[in-house]
């Protein structure tokens, strides 16, 4: 078992975040946490939390950090979370993570470990416009780095793979730039606690290598 397993994921759209929390939840068993996730469930089950969500969204409104911490605290007071979460995704700002600490607080928690995933920009945007999508199952592919057995079609499903339009290089030096602008003051944040795991590899077993050696 994992020695340190509350867990934040922070990289850049495209580092490798999801790939790697899959890989973990593998050989433990952990709660995967995705804010979008969480906001979907909520508003589907028309909760309090959802209803305000939903109700902004619908007037084209950004959902307050308040509320999204709301959710992620009502999402870590599950029973799966005792075995240990990787929040993916959230914090995105130093708001929202002094709005984390608090919801850990009021549970009896404490955060292990907040693994930062550099990447080189070009990598990143190389990943971001080869990404591939499956239209029934949801997995992600990439045609440079992950492509799937048979050439547009899902090894999991079946399915066919698209690419979604917000997948372009526009798109994605956009999302990037939104990226560090908004979230290099949070990896300091974290570094100063002395929180933060940075893994610079880009070879996948020596990230997996990394990540065993440094949790358990």
């Amino acid at each position: 078992m994992l020695k340190q397993k509350n867990l934040i994921f922070v990289g850049a759209p495209g580092a490798g975040k999801g790939t790697f929390s899959a890989l973990l939840l593998e050989r433990h068993p952990m709660a995967h946490i995705s804010t979008g996730d969480i906001l979907r469930d909520e508003v589907k089950r028309d909760t309090e939390l959802g209803r305000e969500a939903a109700k902004l969204m619908k007037e084209g409104k950004l959902v307050p950090d308040e509320v999204i911490a709301g959710m992620v605290r009502e999402r870590l007071a599950q029973p799966d979370c005792d075995n240990g979460f990787i929040l993916d995704g959230f914090p995105r700002t130093i708001r929202q993570a002094e709005l984390l600490e608090e919801a850990l607080s009021s549970l009896g928690r404490k955060l292990d470990r907040v693994v930062y995933f550099k990447v080189d920009d070009d990598v990143i945007l190389k990943r971001l416009t080869a990404r591939l999508n499956c239209r029934k199952c949801g997995k992600i592919y990439n045609k440079l780095f992950m492509p799937p057995k048979v050439e547009n079609v899902c090894d999991d499903c079946g399915s066919e793979l698209f690419q979604r339009p917000d997948d372009s290089l526009e798109t994605a030096k956009s999302r990037l730039e939104v990226f560090y602008r908004q979230t290099s003051p949070l990896i300091d944040y974290y570094r100063k606690q002395g929180l933060m795991l940075e893994i610079t590899e880009t070879d996948k077993d020596k990230i997996c290598a990394v990540l065993a050696a440094e949790l358990e």
